[in-house]
């Protein structure tokens, strides 16, 4: 390890090795710090059609053909008496290679973006635990941590990247953390061998589906005849009458969608039961000087329609040009990354408000189309990741049927240099 680069990368999930690689692609040096040892166990599986752009920019498509994972057509809802949708088949909206995709083992795909990033010439070391930023003169300038046999260590590049998930290195440490005020779902989730698949290209099909009160249970499937299978609802609906065991809280709802019960009756259970807490969240601030934000780190925002990992993806991409431009200006300034933080912000929104949509007690998608038909494939856009293109018409339209959210006015860069 050197003591100078061009970037540092805290942290080496999509979202982070996708912003070295993007980098080390144009020449910087980068240098990725992840605490763990891949691989490592992390959810989020299915991956959505819009992932395939960020995906080809950084040579993956070859390896992900070659891959085990389950290939992915469309999405399907099922209702609480077993009663399943006609699927929405990417294809119908366009035919492209995007148009199919993958159901991916997170701790595969993890490992195979990291080394990715390797083979384009990132430093990528693990077991490599961040502590805190190093600054000067308001800018964050480099890092300081310890090693996998506790001895402390110290790096320094113009800018770093906070590519940290869910344990927001800098938003726990700067308290930026932002909960949303009406996502604050639970999920409780484990691994199923044999239970039952469709047929065909259905047999990759992301299943919705619902449970009381608009929760719903997620069916993804996995390679060697696994099974994905996890509950998402608030907590006063999920951990009622004082029951909170995993176990319990999943074969209780198991009952409660005819779909879902019976799918998973010729299976058995393969993993242990696993729970999160409320997870949708968004960071006060994108970015300060010397210092941006990407993937969970910065937000996380509903399961629902997968859009996580895309984001992740997307964001590192958006990200690593934006690093580069800084670079290349010599400017590591937070208002450099202004643009960064209002095109992300703008996907996050898109997708926020078709969240929110189906959420709302009030709104169908079959009434949307039937008022509406033309609007079919626009929602299909937004469900297969395009999301940074024109919504009005589309939302405005749910909007006479749902709660649309306002967009929150948070997530832009922080301006002054008092910062971390």
């Amino acid at each position: 390890m050197k003591k100078n680069y061009d970037v540092i990368v805290i942290g080496g999930g999509p979202a982070g090795s996708t912003a070295a690689a993007v980098l080390a692609m144009k020449g910087r040096s980068v240098l990725l710090l992840e605490k763990e040892k891949f691989p490592r166990y992390h959810i989020g599986e299915s991956l959505i059609p819009y992932t395939y752009f960020t995906l080809e920019r950084l040579g993956m498509l070859d390896k992900l053909q070659k891959s085990h994972f389950v290939r992915k057509y469309s999405v399907q809802f099922v209702r609480q008496a077993g009663d399943v949708s006609s699927p929405f088949y990417f294809t119908q909206n366009w035919d492209h290679p995007s148009s199919s995709t993958w159901q991916v083992v997170r701790s595969e795909f993890d490992e195979m973006l990291l080394n990715n990033a390797r083979e384009k010439g990132v430093e990528a070391l693990e077991e490599m635990t961040v502590k805190e930023p190093i600054r000067e003169n308001g800018s964050v300038v480099g890092v300081r941590g310890i090693d996998q046999q506790g001895r402390e260590f110290e790096v320094h590049a113009p800018v770093t990247i906070d590519a940290s998930g869910r344990d927001g290195f800098t938003q726990v440490k700067n308290g930026w953390r932002i909960r949303d005020p009406k996502l604050n779902k639970i999920a409780v989730w484990t691994y199923y061998q044999g239970a039952l698949r469709d047929p065909g290209i259905d047999e990759g099909a992301t299943t919705v589906a619902y449970l009381p009160g608009k929760g719903w249970f997620w069916y993804i499937p996995w390679p060697n005849d696994m099974v994905s299978v996890g509950a998402v609802a608030e907590s006063s609906y999920l951990y009622r009458d004082h029951v909170r065991d995993p176990e319990q809280v999943f074969q209780r709802e198991v009952e409660n969608n005819l779909w879902i019960k019976q799918h998973l009756a010729p299976g058995k259970v393969a993993a242990p039961y696993r729970a999160t807490s409320e997870y949708s969240f968004r960071s006060k601030h994108c970015a300060m000087n010397g210092l941006v934000l990407v993937g969970d780190a910065f937000a996380f925002l509903d399961p629902v329609f997968s859009s996580g990992v895309m984001l992740a993806l997307r964001s590192g991409e958006l990200a690593g040009d934006a690093v580069d431009a800084a670079l290349s200006a010599g400017d590591y300034s937070a208002a450099m990354f202004a643009d960064y933080g209002n095109t992300l912000c703008y996907g996050i929104e898109s997708m926020r408000k078709l969240v929110y949509a189906f959420y709302d007690p009030n709104f169908r998608f079959k009434e949307l189309f039937n008022a509406y038909p033309h609007l079919h494939s626009r929602l299909t856009d937004c469900l297969t990741g395009d999301l940074f293109t024109d919504f009005d018409e589309l939302f405005s339209r749910v909007a006479e049927f749902a709660d649309v959210p306002a967009p929150v006015t948070h997530g832009q860069p922080l301006m002054e240099t008092d910062g971390i």
